[in-house]
């Protein structure tokens, strides 16, 4: 049986944390965290190589599935376990030639039509939203909302990843909505102790699942 895709999705996104990412991701990872992902927009390429090598040292002998955020090309370098696009960025299957199974290739969706698209594909999971109002993209699309998770529930049978806005207070009505996993940049990684948030996450996810089973 496979195992649960993972509840925390924790993004490392160096606009909003005063911690080095290396820093961060040993935190994450010793609470438990099993999935990251390096997402720096406005990084040059070199330096998000480099980041994405020190990462994938400190989070592959902690057995976390370490994500490179657009750039297929340096996931398969660097020997991350996938990558995550957007719609802006390279197709996905076209990075899945880059990134063959087993690596995981992602894609964010943000209406209906872009669903149904992935999920014809060979996405490995989709995320969704925003579902919230957010401050981590300079123009954000529209809001999509709990119903949205709700519907693309029953539309895909693929993991479905929730972004956008996401908080711990809200969380447990996003995996009731059918969410897989929540995807975190702010609340997450600015908390002053993201450990300790990072488990109120998973315990949140721990719950709900439970009652929603």
């Amino acid at each position: 049986m496979p195992k649960p895709f993972p509840a925390l999705y924790a993004i490392l996104d160096p606009e909003f944390t005063t911690l080095s990412l290396n820093d961060l991701a040993i935190q994450l990872a010793d609470a438990g965290v099993s999935l990251m992902q390096l997402r720096a927009k406005r990084w040059p390429a070199r330096r998000v190589y480099r980041q994405a090598k020190e990462l994938i040292e400190i989070l592959s002998p902690r057995g976390v599935r370490f994500i490179v955020n657009d750039r297929a090309d340096i996931a398969a370098m660097v020997g991350a376990a996938g990558v995550h696009v957007g719609q802006e960025d390279l197709p996905l299957e076209d990075a899945r030639k880059i990134c063959p199974t087993p690596w995981w290739v992602g894609v964010s969706t943000h209406n209906f039509d872009q669903l149904r698209e992935a999920s014809l594909t060979s996405a490995d999971y989709i995320a969704v939203g925003p579902i919230f109002l957010t401050g981590a993209k300079e123009n954000p699309d529209p809001v999509v909302g709990l119903e949205f998770v709700r519907q693309a529930r029953a539309i895909t049978g693929k993991p479905i990843v929730a972004i956008g806005g996401i908080m711990a207070e809200s969380a447990a009505d996003v995996f009731r909505a059918g969410a897989d996993s929540v995807a975190v940049i702010r609340d997450l990684i600015a908390a002053p102790d993201p450990a300790a948030r990072a488990r109120q996450y998973m315990a949140i996810a721990e719950r709900t699942r439970l009652r929603r089973e």
